[in-house]
């Protein structure tokens, strides 16, 4: 699903990924780890295509995702591609099935089939209760799981998360960890998680650990 060959990235005279390889396999969940400036969120990123890459090649389902225009990657990443990070970045004037709704609208989905895809995904993870109440009005966990629902949408081949855990307490950290699990079970979702939660890491089909913007 995922493939790069010879990554590289620099922020001016600092190299933070040097010439680094890296697969994932369909349906797989790899969680990457290491020490904080290992390099860890900035892989995520530029494979991800949220950042580019100084050299190398990344493909992601079967596209060469650097060689695509500006409108063509961020088509492809609004239907390949979910995003799950540390903080839920919801729209804090939209209830949390217009936040999950939105990327399917930017993919030009019909608003009433967004909003019954919406709706079924929010029921699937414990929040059909809570579909018009707004961020503000939900715990952290909860917030999470819209944002998970979000990444969703549009069925994405891979879902990425970045510290998805990393703000909450242990009981809904170990909900949110079986989650990603029983969603990949599910959809057969490739999943390619970020983390410093070392029980999160253990569950996954592997782990891969960076130091100084390689893989060791």
């Amino acid at each position: 699903m995922i493939k790069a060959y010879s990554v590289e990235k620099s922020f001016g005279t600092l190299k933070v990924l040097k010439s680094l390889d890296f697969a994932v396999a369909k349906g797989e969940v790899v969680s990457i780890v290491g020490a904080s400036g290992a390099g860890k969120s900035t892989l995520l990123q530029i494979i991800g295509s949220l950042l580019p890459l100084d050299s190398g090649q990344v493909i992601v389902d079967g596209v060469d995702i650097f060689t695509l225009n500006e409108i063509e990657l961020a088509k492809f990443r609004n239907q390949k591609m979910g995003f799950v990070f540390q903080f839920h970045h919801l729209l804090p004037e939209f209830t949390a099935i217009e936040n999950v709704m939105i990327p399917a609208l930017i993919a030009k989905t019909k608003k009433r089939d967004a909003y019954k895809r919406a709706k079924d995904l929010l029921q699937e993870i414990g929040l059909g209760e809570r579909l018009n109440h707004k961020p503000s009005e939900l715990s952290g966990g909860e917030q999470q799981r819209v944002a998970i629902a979000r990444a969703l949408i549009n069925s994405p081949s891979v879902l990425f998360a970045d510290e998805p855990s990393g703000n909450l307490d242990s009981k809904t950290k170990e909900e949110i960890h079986k989650l990603f699990f029983s969603l990949r079970d599910k959809y057969g979702i490739t999943v390619v998680i970020v983390t410093h939660d070392k029980d999160l890491a253990v569950m996954s089909d592997r782990v891969l650990e960076m130091k100084d913007g390689q893989f060791i």
